[in-house]
């Protein structure tokens, strides 16, 4: 291999993979944010964000995963199993990974409003809970927020837009 080849590391592998999966939400008119369940190399679910279409508030991308990880495996606890994410997550979801007994959790984009991976707060590092899994922030964040901002920005400027339909004013 020539020595100013590049090659990504797994965590920008992985995290590549969860930005596809936040494209999909974005497609689906959902906050673009996806996640991918990896367990020895392997990407054994994916999911992303679908609160609003499925009209369920517990449907952010890191849930969507995990359900489709303890599905696949048969199992509610995912031991050894890693969670990639492009934004911190939140409570819910913290929560989530915790009961999963995940041994690592990896998120792109800190979220300051939300994230309760340092951001707001940091459950995970809360020695009194049982379980602890390992955090690792700011994989390919900047894609991650670029994604957000554009999004938000889509949807801000089409609030601004005149209906296309609407009749003119006299």
């Amino acid at each position: 291999m020539p020595e100013h080849a590049v090659t990504a590391s797994p965590d920008a592998t992985y995290m590549g993979l969860a930005l596809q999966e936040a494209r999909k939400a974005w497609a689906a008119g959902e906050v673009p944010v996806g996640a991918v369940v990896v367990r020895d190399g392997e990407v054994i679910a994916a999911g992303f964000n679908q609160p609003i279409g499925r009209h369920d508030p517990t449907a952010h991308a890191e849930i969507v995963a995990l359900r489709a990880a303890a599905e696949k495996l048969g199992n509610y606890r995912l031991p050894g199993c890693e969670l990639y994410v492009t934004l911190e997550p939140c409570a819910m979801c913290s929560g989530a990974m915790m009961h999963a007994r995940l041994a690592r959790v990896v998120y792109a984009a800190p979220d300051p409003k939300t994230g309760v991976c340092g951001s707001i707060l940091d459950l995970f590092a809360l020695d009194r809970l049982n379980h602890h899994t390992d955090v690792v922030g700011g994989v390919l964040a900047d894609e991650a927020a670029a994604m957000l901002k554009a999004f938000f920005a889509e949807r801000r400027a089409a609030r601004r837009a005149p209906a296309a339909d609407a009749a003119p004013a006299d």
